[in-house]
């Protein structure tokens, strides 16, 4: 697993993470903290098979931050139970010799809530996507630009990068 100062130096040199919104606070001891870019929710049912010839991805619709009083920076998705579609706001190119496994950050799961995610093959450039589950009754919150997840790197022995239709998600 790659320490911080080996993921500044890959992000520095080999831009590993880009369109983030502040490297000192993301930048973690083994990791770095992705932010809400968008989140969606579903209207609709997915159709997923072996050989992907069949794949229909569900229809969402984009849940808009409102800020709470005309003075605030941000705004806030008041989110009731129920799964959401999260898209960062930073995009990743991650290079053939390493791979990241994305956890929820605890301050979530304290909430009632986490997110759930595949492993970002080598490769893989663009912006990472993940379902994010509210279970708490009352629901959460979640402020523009909430750090939501901690994106751990690991190193592999270089190999074929990822090839599949996510790559280079906008």
């Amino acid at each position: 697993m790659l320490n911080r100062s080996q993921i500044q130096n890959l992000i520095q040199k080999h831009n590993l993470v880009e369109e983030y919104i502040n490297i000192d606070k993301q930048l973690t001891p083994a990791g770095f903290d992705l932010t809400v870019g968008k989140v969606f929710k579903f209207c609709s049912m997915g159709s997923l098979d072996f050989s992907n010839s069949d794949r229909q991805l569900p229809q969402v619709e984009e849940i808009f931050p409102q800020k709470i009083t005309p003075e605030d920076k941000f705004g806030w998705r008041p989110l009731p139970k129920g799964a959401y579609k999260v898209r960062t706001n930073e995009t990743v190119n991650i290079p053939n010799n390493l791979t990241a496994l994305a956890f929820s950050r605890t301050s979530l799961l304290r909430m009632g809530a986490f997110t759930q995610h595949g492993a970002w093959d080598a490769g893989f450039r663009g912006r990472g996507e993940f379902i994010l589950v509210v279970e708490n009754p009352f629901g959460i919150r979640l402020k523009e630009n909430a750090r939501i997840v901690q994106l751990v790197f690991l190193k592999t022995d270089e190999t074929e990068s990822y090839k599949g239709i996510y790559n280079h998600l906008k």
